[in-house]
């Protein structure tokens, strides 16, 4: 029965008003249950647009005492005045047009505040490294009430709300709590849960109405659909203790590390289901299979952040929290590393730190100012990518980008991050000319804060977690990029070696016979060799936009085109670096990388194919067996030339060496031509084991070679007081290990 009240005071019309047009600036100060001013009592307002009635009962249902709201204004707005009580819980029903009841439920604008005052300073200093833990959407429970909470920065925001499938997308129902220290606004919404579309609806610093994804969406929609999606994160399961608990103890720079670089998009397609993509569960199956099969170490995803557009390949980002929808759900993605570490594979993700689209959806203008972005076109802006760079001056975006990695190495297991466009990032004036870029606070081109940021980046991943790889996707010759930063590097890892990747392809795209003339794009690599810890790569950029595939890189008849690729693939396992491969290359492929097509599979049908699969697979387990071509990448004392100048005869022949004194023997004939009987110097007397000869039979070649290895004599050659008498087959690479 309901208890005698008061008449009921009416609120002001005018912050009702506000309410019904979510302009209110402070709702949580309004909605909700207040003490009456001047008297004892209480004041309850609810606003519910589809509502045509509203109750108010206690929240412990033994009471039994329910209350009949007033609805003051016929948009949706109803208020109870309760005398002499103190506030208590209580649970709110409402009745919609046409009859229908909906629950008792909680009342958003009855919780208290999300985030916590320790949360919110290390937010404004930049040093949140959980962030990821905070904003966002998380569901949870307060009390006995399960619900999601969500927070997210914007700070020049007029209003920010939650809208989604639970309020019809109404952007007046759940307006958010403003946290005045720093711009975060926060809600707790009861009664919602798993997989809830949503976004942040935002009335700008300039008075404009806009939607935007959560910038720290665990999961979301891709492509034309935008919304974000609730999700939990702390349902997985692992199986890969064993890994994880291994992996701070590996030393990277002396082992084998051979990459896999897999664009999933077109990695392989269901042509019978209307060309449709793998899925992350059908991934761990095929891919990880194939990876195992070819003896790679590691598995280099490019960027696995939901993206909305394919033809970017994954990077334009838009959800840096959230690995992409396309091929399966977050979970989905964790099984795949999960069962990748089980198998013995590292999985490294492509990271896109220095530049972000303009999707209306994104991080653009997130609260109608340059949020994450610099306002100043000439800092803030590619204009030959149409793409926004961020602003790494303020700590908040500084955090937000550390947090995203830090959130992938830990949440996703995730053993190395390959930063993509770090050149752009370093200098001001990158693909920029005279008049469109700002110089430093020195006058320099140097982009200051961004090195900062990448110092700040790279300790901070590589101090959270030993064993992981940093990895730089740099092509300038900016010093100190893989050196620590106590040492004034970057702090990076590893840099790919881009230089190495040009000369080489350069030298090799020339006729055998002009070759003698351009001796030293294939040796200059050597001379900067140890200026930083390098990766050789043959990555997607070299096999798209007209650059044709590897094996049509290649001068000559098809003939010459397979051996020429068996010599190079063969040279690449041989010279110090760490590998990586891009898909289709262990299978020769002919045409160039279409992102939207799968990988030519059928053609390890044809012999030629096949022998460059083989080869792959037999240069795979070499270098991981094979100390003497894995140990001292990074150490001079680990090559040695024997002869780098016989130009005229387009011959290469050095030394791979082993911590314990192993050797490996390697020489390259980049011609047609067999050399019969050539006398090669060596160090060491003994017997020369010939371990890969890359024009073996079984790889397609012709089969000249050493029968299988040769003694030394104690003859000089080379400057040295042994020598070995070789038949050095036709565009071909030998390897030979002293026994």
């Amino acid at each position: 029965m309901e208890p005698d009240v008061s008449p009921p005071k009416a609120s002001d019309p005018e912050e009702i008003a506000r309410i019904l047009k979510a302009e209110h600036a402070d709702p949580f100060a309004f909605l909700g249950m207040h003490p009456l001013p001047d008297v004892n009592g209480l004041v309850l307002r609810v606003f519910r647009p589809d509502a045509v009635a509203v109750e108010v009962s206690e929240a412990n249902e033994e009471s039994g005492t329910t209350w009949t709201a007033e609805k003051v204004h016929p948009g949706g707005f109803f208020e109870l005045v309760i005398p002499d009580r103190e506030p208590f819980a209580y649970r709110l029903t409402w009745e919609s047009d046409g009859g229908a009841k909906h629950g008792p439920v909680a009342d958003p604008f009855s919780f208290w505040t999300v985030l916590g005052e320790q949360d919110l300073h290390f937010m404004g200093e930049g040093t949140h490294r959980r962030l990821w833990e905070k904003l966002g959407a998380h569901p949870t429970r307060h009390g006995e009430v399960e619900g999601v909470t969500f927070a997210v920065w914007a700070p020049n925001a007029r209003r920010v709300s939650v809208i989604g499938d639970f309020n019809f997308w109404d952007g007046r129902i759940h307006p958010m709590r403003k946290r005045l220290e720093n711009g975060v606004w926060e809600i707790f919404i009861p009664h919602i849960g798993d997989g809830q579309h949503y976004k942040f609806e935002i009335i700008g610093a300039h008075g404009n109405l806009f939607a935007k994804s959560d910038p720290l969406a665990f999961f979301s929609q891709h492509g034309v659909s935008t919304a974000s999606i609730t999700h939990r994160l702390d349902r997985y399961e692992w199986g890969d203790q064993e890994w994880m608990a291994q992996r701070p103890e590996r030393d990277l720079y002396r082992s084998p590390v051979s990459i896999y670089e897999v664009h999933l998009g077109s990695w392989a397609r269901i042509p019978e289901e209307g060309n449709r993509f793998l899925t992350y569960r059908e991934f761990s199956e095929r891919l990880i299979d194939h990876v195992v099969e070819m003896g790679f170490t590691h598995i280099e995803l490019m960027p696995v952040s939901e993206f909305p557009f394919d033809g970017s390949w994954g990077y334009q980002v838009c959800g840096y929290f959230a690995p992409t929808s396309r091929f399966g759900s977050p979970d989905e993605f964790r099984e795949f590393v999960d069962r990748c570490h089980q198998r013995g594979i590292g999985v490294i993700l492509d990271w896109v730190p220095a530049h972000f689209p303009k999707d209306p959806h994104g991080l653009g203008r997130f609260d109608g100012t340059a949020l994450y972005e610099h306002e100043d076109p000439r800092m803030g802006e590619h204009t030959d990518w149409g793409t926004l760079i961020f602003n790494y001056g303020r700590t908040e975006v500084r955090n937000f980008l550390i947090a995203n990695a830090l959130f992938w190495l830990e949440e996703y297991h995730i053993d190395g991050l390959r930063v993509d466009a770090v050149a752009s990032m370093l200098y001001l004036d990158y693909s920029r000319k005279e008049g469109q870029w700002v110089p430093n606070q020195y006058g320099g081109r140097e982009n200051i804060e961004a090195i900062e940021f990448l110092k700040q980046l790279n300790s901070t991943c590589y101090e959270s977690h030993p064993g992981i790889m940093m990895i730089a996707e740099e092509s300038t010759a900016f010093p100190g990029v893989s050196r620590p930063v106590s040492d004034g590097g970057l702090g990076f890892g590893f840099k790919w070696n881009m230089g190495w990747m040009h000369d080489f392809l350069s030298y090799l795209s020339r006729e055998p016979v002009h070759r003698k003339y351009h001796h030293g794009e294939a040796t200059f690599a050597m001379i900067y060799a140890y200026h930083e810890n390098y990766m050789l790569v043959l990555s997607h950029d070299e096999v798209v936009h007209g650059k044709k595939s590897l094996l049509n890189k290649m001068p000559g008849d098809r003939w010459q085109q397979f051996a020429n690729l068996r010599m190079f693939f063969a040279w690449m396992f041989a010279h110090p670096g760490k590998k990586l491969l891009f898909q289709g290359a262990e299978v020769a492929q002919s045409h160039e990388w279409k992102h939207g097509e799968s990988i030519d599979w059928h053609l390890q049908e044809y012999p030629e194919h096949a022998g460059i699969k083989r080869l792959v697979q037999d240069l795979n387990r070499l270098y991981v067996s094979e100390p003497a071509i894995n140990e001292l990448d990074h150490w001079p004392e680990g090559f040695e030339w024997i002869d780098h100048l016989d130009s005229e005869h387009s011959l290469f022949s050095f030394i791979r060496r082993s911590r314990k004194g192993g050797e490996v023997v390697v020489i390259v004939n980049a011609t047609p031509v067999v050399r019969r009987d050539y006398r090669l110097g060596v160090s060491t007397a003994g017997y020369y084991s010939e371990v890969f000869n890359s024009d073996s039979e079984i790889y397609g070649g012709t089969n000249v070679g050493n029968l299988g290895g040769v003694s030394s004599e104690p003859i000089e050659s080379h400057w040295r007081e042994h020598s070995l008498v070789l038949q050095i087959p036709p565009l071909a690479t030998v390897m030979l290990r002293r026994e």
